[in-house]
């Protein structure tokens, strides 16, 4: 049976288009397996981006998921936030937490642009690396234990993974890639009312997970985060 195309413009052809672009920024923020139809281009990966904080809830999702399972089986509050963030890096495929290993070793042991960059890419985790992922691991299970009521850490969980993914796009309009072969140059970069619509999503998101008055204030460490790597 021949397969039946849709006008781009149409309902159903925006709707195709949407979804494509929501498995394109599943494919690359997390590890689920799902299949894409040909190659994907640096300019569809760019264009995905307003779906990044759809991506970000849905891994806070799968975390908040975990929290409350943990609770069920009657974990203390530190062991039930520690599952949630464990959770949330399988879903990941530790992307993130490798992401700032890396830029720890670079920023902290490189005495120049160049040595940094050869640090970052060295698959080695070094002293600044680990100590930065203890720490932040560490921040996250004692931030999330002390909300301690699965509802408020699932707010917390699909908020932050919301505005954090949220400000990427912002990130990757406006700076330049460190190197042209690495992974941000080939991803492209977004246009600027791409990286609106994503800070527009992840702001609705966050209202929805947290409360207007809980919004204003991750929103606004979402912004600062993002102003100061700019």
């Amino acid at each position: 049976m021949p397969v039946r195309r849709f006008p781009p413009h149409s309902v159903t052809g925006r709707l195709g288009a949407w979804w494509r672009d929501v498995k394109v920024a599943a494919v690359l923020y997390t590890r689920l397996p799902l299949a894409l139809p040909g190659a994907v281009t640096g300019e569809a990966v760019a264009r995905a981006q307003w779906a990044a904080p759809v991506i970000g809830a849905a891994v806070g999702l799968a975390g908040a998921a975990g929290f409350a399972l943990a609770g069920r089986l009657a974990l203390p509050v530190a062991a039930c936030a520690l599952v949630a963030l464990m959770v949330t890096v399988l879903v990941t495929g530790a992307l993130h937490e490798d992401g700032l290993a890396d830029t720890a070793d670079g920023l902290g042991g490189g005495r120049d642009r160049a040595e940094k960059l050869a640090i970052m890419r060295d698959s080695r985790i070094g002293g600044y690396g680990a100590l930065a992922l203890m720490f932040s691991l560490g921040l996250r299970v004692a931030a999330l234990a002390a909300l301690a009521q699965p509802e408020a850490a699932a707010g917390a969980l699909i908020g932050a993974g919301a505005v954090s993914r949220g400000a990427l796009p912002a990130v990757m309009a406006r700076l330049d890639p460190a190197r042209a072969d690495g992974l941000a140059a080939a991803a492209g970069r977004p246009p600027a009312g791409i990286a609106w619509t994503a800070a527009g999503i992840a702001g609705a998101i966050a209202v929805l997970a947290l409360g207007p008055r809980a919004d204003v204030v991750v929103l606004l460490a979402g912004g600062v985060g993002a102003a100061a790597v700019m």
